[in-house]
Protein backbone atom coordinates (compact mmCIF):
# COMPACT_ATOMS: atom_id res chain seq x y z
CA UNK A 1 0.00 0.00 0.00
CA UNK A 2 2.61 2.44 0.84
CA UNK A 3 4.35 1.86 -2.40
CA UNK A 4 1.56 2.67 -4.63
CA UNK A 5 1.03 5.77 -2.32
CA UNK A 6 4.67 6.53 -3.20
CA UNK A 7 4.05 5.82 -6.94
CA UNK A 8 0.97 8.02 -7.03
CA UNK A 9 2.87 10.50 -5.82
CA UNK A 10 5.46 10.78 -7.86
CA UNK A 11 3.34 10.07 -11.17
CA UNK A 12 2.05 13.55 -9.98
CA UNK A 13 5.09 15.24 -9.33
CA UNK A 14 5.33 15.34 -13.70
CA UNK A 15 2.79 18.04 -13.63
CA UNK A 16 5.09 20.06 -11.66
CA UNK A 17 7.68 19.32 -14.04
CA UNK A 18 4.75 19.66 -17.00
CA UNK A 19 4.15 23.32 -15.60
CA UNK A 20 7.83 24.33 -15.44
CA UNK A 21 8.50 23.30 -18.85
CA UNK A 22 5.61 24.79 -20.46
CA UNK A 23 6.54 27.77 -19.09
CA UNK A 24 10.03 27.54 -19.90
CA UNK A 25 8.99 27.16 -23.46
CA UNK A 26 6.43 30.09 -23.38
CA UNK A 27 9.43 32.32 -22.38
CA UNK A 28 11.76 31.05 -25.28
CA UNK A 29 10.76 33.80 -28.24
CA UNK A 30 11.21 36.50 -25.46
CA UNK A 31 14.48 34.91 -24.92
CA UNK A 32 15.45 34.48 -28.29
CA UNK A 33 14.51 38.38 -28.98
CA UNK A 34 16.71 39.63 -26.20
CA UNK A 35 19.78 37.44 -27.34
CA UNK A 36 19.23 38.62 -30.84
CA UNK A 37 18.97 42.21 -29.72
CA UNK A 38 20.63 42.40 -26.65
CA UNK A 39 17.94 45.07 -25.24
CA UNK A 40 14.14 45.98 -25.67
CA UNK A 41 14.50 49.40 -26.89
CA UNK A 42 13.33 48.35 -30.08
CA UNK A 43 10.28 46.10 -29.19
CA UNK A 44 7.65 47.27 -31.46
CA UNK A 45 5.26 47.09 -28.69
CA UNK A 46 2.27 45.42 -31.38
CA UNK A 47 0.97 42.34 -29.41
CA UNK A 48 3.81 39.56 -31.10
CA UNK A 49 4.06 36.71 -29.01
CA UNK A 50 6.96 35.09 -31.09
CA UNK A 51 8.30 38.49 -31.60
CA UNK A 52 9.46 38.25 -34.67
CA UNK A 53 8.13 38.74 -38.46
CA UNK A 54 6.60 35.06 -38.83
CA UNK A 55 2.78 34.38 -39.56
CA UNK A 56 0.55 36.32 -37.01
CA UNK A 57 -2.08 33.18 -36.98
CA UNK A 58 0.67 30.91 -36.30
CA UNK A 59 2.21 32.62 -33.50
CA UNK A 60 -1.44 32.92 -32.08
CA UNK A 61 -1.85 29.12 -32.46
CA UNK A 62 1.19 28.61 -30.62
CA UNK A 63 0.32 31.27 -27.94
CA UNK A 64 -3.03 29.31 -27.58
CA UNK A 65 -1.64 25.98 -27.09
CA UNK A 66 1.09 26.59 -24.42
CA UNK A 67 -1.47 28.80 -22.29
CA UNK A 68 -3.92 25.57 -22.82
CA UNK A 69 -0.68 23.48 -21.85
CA UNK A 70 -0.54 25.95 -18.61
CA UNK A 71 -4.06 26.09 -17.76
CA UNK A 72 -4.15 22.30 -17.82
CA UNK A 73 -1.00 21.77 -15.38
CA UNK A 74 -3.00 24.77 -13.17
CA UNK A 75 -5.97 22.74 -12.58
CA UNK A 76 -4.26 19.31 -11.75
CA UNK A 77 -1.81 20.85 -9.28
CA UNK A 78 -4.39 22.95 -7.57
CA UNK A 79 -6.51 19.71 -7.35
CA UNK A 80 -3.55 17.45 -6.40
CA UNK A 81 -2.35 20.31 -3.85
CA UNK A 82 -1.93 18.31 -1.08
CA UNK A 83 -0.07 15.12 -2.33
CA UNK A 84 2.52 17.53 -4.60
CA UNK A 85 3.70 19.87 -1.51
CA UNK A 86 4.63 18.82 1.96
CA UNK A 87 4.86 21.95 3.31
CA UNK A 88 4.46 25.44 2.79
CA UNK A 89 8.04 26.06 1.78
CA UNK A 90 7.88 23.82 -1.24
CA UNK A 91 5.13 25.69 -2.53
CA UNK A 92 5.99 29.15 -2.22
CA UNK A 93 9.38 28.18 -3.61
CA UNK A 94 7.66 26.36 -6.69
CA UNK A 95 5.53 29.67 -7.36
CA UNK A 96 9.00 31.84 -6.97
CA UNK A 97 10.03 29.43 -9.41
CA UNK A 98 7.45 30.07 -12.09
CA UNK A 99 7.08 33.57 -11.63
CA UNK A 100 11.44 34.32 -12.43
CA UNK A 101 10.55 32.33 -15.64
CA UNK A 102 8.26 34.80 -16.02
CA UNK A 103 10.06 37.70 -15.20
CA UNK A 104 11.95 36.68 -18.72
CA UNK A 105 8.88 37.26 -20.71
CA UNK A 106 8.42 40.77 -22.47
CA UNK A 107 5.14 42.47 -22.26
CA UNK A 108 3.89 40.72 -25.42
CA UNK A 109 0.40 42.29 -24.71
CA UNK A 110 0.38 45.40 -23.20
CA UNK A 111 3.04 48.24 -23.37
CA UNK A 112 1.86 50.02 -20.19
CA UNK A 113 5.05 49.41 -18.15
CA UNK A 114 6.82 51.31 -20.46
CA UNK A 115 4.37 53.94 -19.88
CA UNK A 116 5.03 54.08 -16.06
CA UNK A 117 8.75 54.14 -16.34
CA UNK A 118 8.09 56.96 -19.11
CA UNK A 119 6.02 59.17 -16.74
CA UNK A 120 8.58 58.02 -13.81
CA UNK A 121 11.62 59.25 -15.54
CA UNK A 122 9.83 62.69 -16.07
CA UNK A 123 9.38 63.14 -12.74
CA UNK A 124 12.82 61.85 -11.15
CA UNK A 125 15.03 62.91 -13.40
CA UNK A 126 13.61 66.51 -14.91
CA UNK A 127 11.62 67.28 -12.43
CA UNK A 128 8.37 67.22 -14.08
CA UNK A 129 4.68 66.96 -12.49
CA UNK A 130 3.43 63.97 -14.80
CA UNK A 131 0.02 65.08 -13.47
CA UNK A 132 0.69 68.81 -15.90
CA UNK A 133 3.38 67.92 -18.07
CA UNK A 134 3.20 64.64 -20.77
CA UNK A 135 6.17 62.97 -21.82
CA UNK A 136 5.77 64.16 -25.29
CA UNK A 137 5.13 67.94 -24.23
CA UNK A 138 8.44 67.77 -22.47
CA UNK A 139 10.08 66.31 -25.28
CA UNK A 140 8.90 68.45 -28.13
CA UNK A 141 9.22 71.83 -26.06
CA UNK A 142 12.63 74.08 -26.28
CA UNK A 143 13.97 70.99 -28.05
CA UNK A 144 14.59 68.62 -25.51
CA UNK A 145 15.06 65.69 -28.01
CA UNK A 146 18.20 65.55 -27.23
CA UNK A 147 17.35 63.89 -24.06
CA UNK A 148 15.69 60.94 -26.05
CA UNK A 149 19.68 59.64 -27.48
CA UNK A 150 20.86 59.01 -23.80
CA UNK A 151 17.73 58.14 -21.71
CA UNK A 152 16.09 55.37 -23.29
CA UNK A 153 13.56 55.03 -20.93
CA UNK A 154 12.31 58.23 -21.76
CA UNK A 155 12.78 57.57 -24.78
CA UNK A 156 10.39 54.15 -24.98
CA UNK A 157 7.76 56.31 -22.93
CA UNK A 158 7.85 59.08 -25.65
CA UNK A 159 6.85 56.52 -28.62
CA UNK A 160 4.49 54.61 -25.98
CA UNK A 161 0.32 55.18 -27.02
CA UNK A 162 -0.01 57.39 -23.51
CA UNK A 163 2.59 59.23 -24.06
CA UNK A 164 0.74 62.03 -24.87
CA UNK A 165 -1.52 61.84 -21.84
CA UNK A 166 -0.51 63.03 -18.44
CA UNK A 167 -0.44 60.37 -15.37
CA UNK A 168 -3.76 58.07 -15.37
CA UNK A 169 -3.76 56.77 -11.90
CA UNK A 170 -3.20 57.64 -8.37
CA UNK A 171 -0.06 59.17 -6.52
CA UNK A 172 1.10 56.07 -4.89
CA UNK A 173 1.75 54.27 -8.34
CA UNK A 174 3.61 57.80 -10.09
CA UNK A 175 5.96 57.32 -6.67
CA UNK A 176 6.58 53.95 -7.68
CA UNK A 177 6.81 54.93 -10.67
CA UNK A 178 9.55 57.77 -9.66
CA UNK A 179 11.55 55.56 -7.76
CA UNK A 180 11.97 52.59 -10.31
CA UNK A 181 12.42 54.85 -13.05
CA UNK A 182 15.36 56.49 -10.82
CA UNK A 183 16.84 53.06 -10.43
CA UNK A 184 17.14 52.34 -13.81
CA UNK A 185 19.27 55.71 -14.73
CA UNK A 186 17.93 55.99 -18.03
CA UNK A 187 18.28 52.40 -18.75
CA UNK A 188 15.33 51.18 -20.41
CA UNK A 189 15.91 47.52 -20.02
CA UNK A 190 17.74 47.81 -16.26
CA UNK A 191 14.17 49.86 -15.42
CA UNK A 192 11.73 46.89 -16.83
CA UNK A 193 13.71 44.55 -14.79
CA UNK A 194 13.89 46.38 -11.74
CA UNK A 195 9.98 46.38 -12.83
CA UNK A 196 9.43 42.88 -13.36
CA UNK A 197 11.41 41.52 -9.88
CA UNK A 198 9.83 44.04 -8.05
CA UNK A 199 5.70 42.85 -9.39
CA UNK A 200 7.89 38.60 -9.02
CA UNK A 201 7.90 39.99 -5.29
CA UNK A 202 4.46 41.67 -4.95
CA UNK A 203 3.00 38.35 -6.32
CA UNK A 204 4.87 36.64 -3.79
CA UNK A 205 3.48 39.21 -0.61
CA UNK A 206 -0.12 38.75 -2.07
CA UNK A 207 0.80 34.51 -1.45
CA UNK A 208 1.66 34.90 1.70
CA UNK A 209 -0.76 37.30 2.81
CA UNK A 210 -3.53 34.95 1.31
CA UNK A 211 -1.95 32.38 3.43
CA UNK A 212 -2.18 34.06 6.04
CA UNK A 213 -5.80 35.22 5.82
CA UNK A 214 -6.80 31.96 5.14
CA UNK A 215 -4.53 28.93 6.15
CA UNK A 216 -5.20 26.66 3.07
CA UNK A 217 -3.20 26.04 0.05
CA UNK A 218 -5.93 25.60 -2.23
CA UNK A 219 -6.12 30.13 -2.02
CA UNK A 220 -2.69 30.42 -2.28
CA UNK A 221 -2.64 28.27 -5.12
CA UNK A 222 -5.69 29.34 -7.20
CA UNK A 223 -4.16 32.70 -7.12
CA UNK A 224 -0.24 32.38 -7.24
CA UNK A 225 -0.16 29.35 -9.97
CA UNK A 226 -2.89 30.70 -12.20
CA UNK A 227 -1.32 31.40 -15.59
CA UNK A 228 -3.37 34.96 -15.50
CA UNK A 229 -1.78 36.09 -12.83
CA UNK A 230 1.69 35.18 -14.35
CA UNK A 231 0.81 36.94 -17.96
CA UNK A 232 -0.81 39.99 -16.55
CA UNK A 233 0.89 40.88 -13.10
CA UNK A 234 4.89 39.87 -13.64
CA UNK A 235 5.35 39.23 -17.93
CA UNK A 236 3.16 42.48 -18.66
CA UNK A 237 3.68 44.33 -15.34
CA UNK A 238 0.49 45.96 -14.72
CA UNK A 239 0.20 47.75 -11.41
CA UNK A 240 -3.02 46.40 -10.31
CA UNK A 241 -1.09 43.38 -8.90
CA UNK A 242 -0.04 46.36 -6.00
CA UNK A 243 -3.90 46.98 -5.43
CA UNK A 244 -4.43 43.64 -4.44
CA UNK A 245 -1.32 43.47 -2.04
CA UNK A 246 -3.07 46.86 -0.51
CA UNK A 247 -6.37 45.16 -0.21
CA UNK A 248 -5.03 42.09 0.89
CA UNK A 249 -2.63 43.33 4.06
CA UNK A 250 -5.71 45.86 4.72
CA UNK A 251 -8.02 42.94 4.94
CA UNK A 252 -4.78 41.33 7.22
CA UNK A 253 -5.10 43.79 9.58
CA UNK A 254 -8.78 44.00 10.12
CA UNK A 255 -9.13 40.37 10.66
CA UNK A 256 -6.00 39.12 12.48
CA UNK A 257 -4.63 42.17 13.90
CA UNK A 258 -7.62 44.03 14.82
CA UNK A 259 -6.59 47.20 13.71
CA UNK A 260 -8.62 49.37 12.23
CA UNK A 261 -6.42 52.39 11.69
CA UNK A 262 -3.90 50.51 9.70
CA UNK A 263 -6.85 48.86 7.53
CA UNK A 264 -8.13 52.32 6.42
CA UNK A 265 -4.47 53.11 5.71
CA UNK A 266 -3.64 50.44 3.71
CA UNK A 267 -7.36 51.06 1.96
CA UNK A 268 -6.49 54.05 1.32
CA UNK A 269 -3.06 53.58 -0.61
CA UNK A 270 -5.00 50.89 -2.63
CA UNK A 271 -7.10 53.64 -3.73
CA UNK A 272 -4.42 55.88 -4.23
CA UNK A 273 -3.31 53.52 -7.05
CA UNK A 274 -6.92 53.28 -8.41
CA UNK A 275 -9.82 54.66 -7.24
CA UNK A 276 -12.32 51.54 -7.26
CA UNK A 277 -10.55 50.05 -3.93
CA UNK A 278 -12.93 53.00 -2.24
CA UNK A 279 -16.24 50.45 -2.26
CA UNK A 280 -14.42 48.28 0.33
CA UNK A 281 -14.79 51.01 2.70
CA UNK A 282 -17.51 51.03 4.20
CA UNK A 283 -18.13 46.87 4.49
CA UNK A 284 -14.77 47.43 6.43
CA UNK A 285 -15.70 50.33 8.68
CA UNK A 286 -19.21 48.77 9.81
CA UNK A 287 -17.85 45.14 9.99
CA UNK A 288 -15.21 46.46 12.58
CA UNK A 289 -17.97 48.59 14.92
CA UNK A 290 -20.85 45.41 14.14
CA UNK A 291 -21.36 45.15 18.04
CA UNK A 292 -21.91 49.14 18.12
CA UNK A 293 -25.44 50.84 18.00
CA UNK A 294 -26.15 52.07 14.28
CA UNK A 295 -26.00 55.40 15.78
CA UNK A 296 -22.43 54.70 16.71
CA UNK A 297 -21.49 52.61 13.54
CA UNK A 298 -22.69 55.71 11.09
CA UNK A 299 -20.10 57.92 13.66
CA UNK A 300 -17.57 55.66 13.03
CA UNK A 301 -17.87 55.59 9.47
CA UNK A 302 -17.61 59.51 9.21
CA UNK A 303 -14.60 59.27 11.40
CA UNK A 304 -12.71 56.77 9.62
CA UNK A 305 -13.77 57.93 6.79
CA UNK A 306 -12.25 60.94 7.13
CA UNK A 307 -9.38 59.14 7.96
CA UNK A 308 -9.38 57.59 4.86
CA UNK A 309 -9.90 60.59 2.90
CA UNK A 310 -7.33 62.26 4.75
CA UNK A 311 -4.36 59.97 3.42
CA UNK A 312 -5.40 59.75 0.06
CA UNK A 313 -5.58 63.51 0.22
CA UNK A 314 -2.05 63.15 1.76
CA UNK A 315 -0.36 61.75 -1.11
CA UNK A 316 -2.12 63.98 -3.75
CA UNK A 317 -0.29 66.80 -1.77
CA UNK A 318 2.81 65.42 -3.69
CA UNK A 319 1.61 66.38 -6.86
CA UNK A 320 -1.46 68.99 -6.43
CA UNK A 321 -0.98 72.22 -8.47
CA UNK A 322 -5.38 72.25 -9.37
CA UNK A 323 -8.18 70.28 -10.22
CA UNK A 324 -6.21 69.45 -13.52
CA UNK A 325 -4.53 66.67 -11.34
CA UNK A 326 -7.25 64.58 -11.97
CA UNK A 327 -7.55 65.18 -15.97
CA UNK A 328 -5.94 62.22 -16.87
CA UNK A 329 -7.73 59.70 -14.59
CA UNK A 330 -10.97 61.07 -16.91
CA UNK A 331 -9.43 60.48 -20.07
CA UNK A 332 -8.96 56.66 -19.37
CA UNK A 333 -12.33 56.55 -18.42
CA UNK A 334 -14.08 58.26 -21.42
CA UNK A 335 -12.25 55.74 -23.09
CA UNK A 336 -14.11 52.40 -24.57
CA UNK A 337 -12.71 49.00 -24.90
CA UNK A 338 -12.94 45.46 -24.99
CA UNK A 339 -16.86 45.19 -23.35
CA UNK A 340 -20.76 45.29 -24.75
CA UNK A 341 -20.22 49.06 -24.92
CA UNK A 342 -17.54 48.78 -28.10
CA UNK A 343 -20.60 46.48 -29.74
CA UNK A 344 -23.54 49.38 -29.22
CA UNK A 345 -21.13 51.56 -30.61
CA UNK A 346 -20.54 49.46 -33.23
CA UNK A 347 -23.87 47.91 -34.22
CA UNK A 348 -26.56 50.47 -32.86
CA UNK A 349 -26.64 53.61 -34.79
CA UNK A 350 -28.06 55.66 -32.07
CA UNK A 351 -26.89 58.68 -30.92
CA UNK A 352 -25.89 58.97 -26.95
CA UNK A 353 -26.91 55.47 -26.91
CA UNK A 354 -23.95 54.54 -24.98
CA UNK A 355 -23.79 57.01 -22.65
CA UNK A 356 -27.35 56.65 -21.56
CA UNK A 357 -26.95 53.22 -21.24
CA UNK A 358 -24.01 53.93 -19.26
CA UNK A 359 -25.53 56.44 -16.98
CA UNK A 360 -28.73 54.20 -16.12
CA UNK A 361 -26.39 51.28 -14.86
CA UNK A 362 -24.12 54.30 -12.86
CA UNK A 363 -27.39 55.73 -10.70
CA UNK A 364 -28.91 52.59 -10.47
CA UNK A 365 -25.07 50.97 -9.60
CA UNK A 366 -25.14 54.20 -6.78
CA UNK A 367 -29.09 53.57 -5.33
CA UNK A 368 -28.12 49.80 -4.85
CA UNK A 369 -24.84 50.07 -3.01
CA UNK A 370 -26.10 53.20 -1.27
CA UNK A 371 -28.98 51.35 0.21
CA UNK A 372 -26.93 48.02 0.73
CA UNK A 373 -24.48 50.05 3.25
CA UNK A 374 -27.65 52.16 5.06
CA UNK A 375 -29.14 48.27 5.47
CA UNK A 376 -25.91 47.22 7.18
CA UNK A 377 -26.15 49.71 9.38
CA UNK A 378 -28.70 48.66 11.21
CA UNK A 379 -28.15 44.92 10.73
CA UNK A 380 -28.11 43.33 13.77
CA UNK A 381 -25.80 40.09 12.78
CA UNK A 382 -22.74 41.20 10.84
CA UNK A 383 -20.99 38.21 9.48
CA UNK A 384 -17.60 39.02 7.68
CA UNK A 385 -18.22 36.34 5.38
CA UNK A 386 -21.48 37.58 3.99
CA UNK A 387 -20.96 40.91 4.06
CA UNK A 388 -17.92 40.62 1.73
CA UNK A 389 -19.54 38.33 -0.46
CA UNK A 390 -21.78 41.34 -1.22
CA UNK A 391 -18.86 43.54 -1.94
CA UNK A 392 -17.40 41.21 -4.33
CA UNK A 393 -20.86 41.62 -6.24
CA UNK A 394 -20.76 45.21 -6.35
CA UNK A 395 -17.14 44.87 -8.06
CA UNK A 396 -18.30 42.43 -10.45
CA UNK A 397 -20.74 45.10 -11.37
CA UNK A 398 -18.36 47.97 -10.97
CA UNK A 399 -16.21 46.17 -13.36
CA UNK A 400 -18.04 44.60 -16.49
CA UNK A 401 -21.21 46.92 -16.77
CA UNK A 402 -19.70 50.46 -15.54
CA UNK A 403 -16.30 50.73 -16.38
CA UNK A 404 -16.36 51.78 -20.35
CA UNK A 405 -12.46 51.22 -20.64
CA UNK A 406 -12.32 47.33 -19.20
CA UNK A 407 -9.21 45.75 -19.85
CA UNK A 408 -8.17 42.13 -19.10
CA UNK A 409 -5.96 42.97 -16.19
CA UNK A 410 -8.63 44.84 -14.05
CA UNK A 411 -10.19 41.07 -13.34
CA UNK A 412 -7.07 41.17 -10.82
CA UNK A 413 -9.45 43.45 -8.78
CA UNK A 414 -11.59 40.33 -7.77
CA UNK A 415 -8.85 37.86 -6.46
CA UNK A 416 -8.26 39.42 -2.89
CA UNK A 417 -11.95 38.68 -1.89
CA UNK A 418 -12.38 35.27 -3.86
CA UNK A 419 -11.19 33.32 -0.01
CA UNK A 420 -14.83 34.13 1.72
CA UNK A 421 -17.00 33.58 -1.75
CA UNK A 422 -19.72 30.60 -2.44
CA UNK A 423 -18.33 27.94 -5.26
CA UNK A 424 -19.73 29.52 -8.10
CA UNK A 425 -18.13 32.80 -7.23
CA UNK A 426 -15.08 31.24 -6.75
CA UNK A 427 -15.09 29.40 -9.89
CA UNK A 428 -16.40 32.47 -11.59
CA UNK A 429 -13.44 34.64 -11.03
CA UNK A 430 -10.48 32.21 -11.63
CA UNK A 431 -12.24 31.13 -14.91
CA UNK A 432 -12.99 34.71 -16.47
CA UNK A 433 -9.71 35.10 -15.64
CA UNK A 434 -8.32 32.67 -17.74
CA UNK A 435 -10.92 33.29 -20.60
CA UNK A 436 -9.70 36.98 -21.36
CA UNK A 437 -6.39 35.39 -21.83
CA UNK A 438 -7.97 33.45 -24.17
CA UNK A 439 -9.85 36.28 -25.67
CA UNK A 440 -6.41 38.15 -25.90
CA UNK A 441 -5.84 35.74 -28.80
CA UNK A 442 -7.63 38.99 -31.37
CA UNK A 443 -5.08 40.95 -30.59
CA UNK A 444 -2.04 38.97 -31.28
CA UNK A 445 -3.98 38.37 -34.62
CA UNK A 446 -5.08 41.67 -35.13
CA UNK A 447 -2.88 44.55 -33.42
CA UNK A 448 -4.36 46.78 -31.13
CA UNK A 449 -7.88 48.98 -32.20
CA UNK A 450 -10.76 49.35 -30.72
CA UNK A 451 -13.20 47.45 -32.66
CA UNK A 452 -11.19 44.80 -31.67
CA UNK A 453 -13.03 44.87 -28.84
CA UNK A 454 -15.96 43.10 -30.58
CA UNK A 455 -14.60 40.06 -31.12
CA UNK A 456 -12.41 40.15 -27.54
CA UNK A 457 -16.17 40.69 -26.03
CA UNK A 458 -17.66 37.50 -28.18
CA UNK A 459 -15.19 35.42 -26.90
CA UNK A 460 -15.51 36.55 -23.26
CA UNK A 461 -19.03 36.20 -23.21
CA UNK A 462 -18.83 32.91 -24.83
CA UNK A 463 -16.72 31.32 -22.80
CA UNK A 464 -18.82 33.04 -19.18
CA UNK A 465 -21.94 31.38 -20.99
CA UNK A 466 -20.08 27.97 -21.59
CA UNK A 467 -18.44 27.88 -18.07
CA UNK A 468 -22.05 28.75 -16.11
CA UNK A 469 -23.59 25.96 -17.74
CA UNK A 470 -21.04 23.79 -16.93
CA UNK A 471 -21.07 24.87 -13.27
CA UNK A 472 -24.89 24.68 -13.72
CA UNK A 473 -24.12 21.10 -15.18
CA UNK A 474 -22.55 19.83 -12.33
CA UNK A 475 -24.65 20.69 -9.94
CA UNK A 476 -27.38 19.41 -11.40
CA UNK A 477 -25.49 16.27 -11.78
CA UNK A 478 -23.95 16.45 -8.09
CA UNK A 479 -27.69 16.84 -6.60
CA UNK A 480 -29.12 14.12 -8.80
CA UNK A 481 -26.19 11.69 -7.25
CA UNK A 482 -27.30 12.92 -3.69
CA UNK A 483 -31.08 11.88 -4.18
CA UNK A 484 -30.28 8.25 -5.49
CA UNK A 485 -27.73 7.86 -2.15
Amino acid sequence: MKEKVIGFIHSKKIILIGFVLMAIIFAVPSIQYLLENGTILNFNEYFKFCLDDSNQVEQTIIYLMLLTGLTICYFLIVKHRENLFKNNKQMYMYIAIISLIFVVVVPFLSSDVFYYLGVGRLDSAYGQNPYYVTIKDFVESEDNSQYLEQDTVLAKGYENDWGSTTVVYGPVWTLVCKIVAGISFGNIDIGLLVFKLLNMAIHLVNCYLIYQLTGKKLFVLLYGLNPYMFIEGIANVHNDIYVVTCILASLYFLLKKKNIIVSIVFLALATAIKYFAILLLPFIIIYYFRDKKPWERLKNCFLYGMLFVFIVAITYLLYIQDIQVLSGIMTQQGKFTKNFYIILMEYFDIPDLVSNVNMIFLISFIIIYFFTCLTLLYKKQITFREEIRKAEYFLVVFLFLLITNFQPWYIMWLFPLIMWQKKKMLQFVVQIALISQFANSVFLINGEGWRNGTPFTFFMLLGIFVCLNLMSHRQTNSMRQKNVA
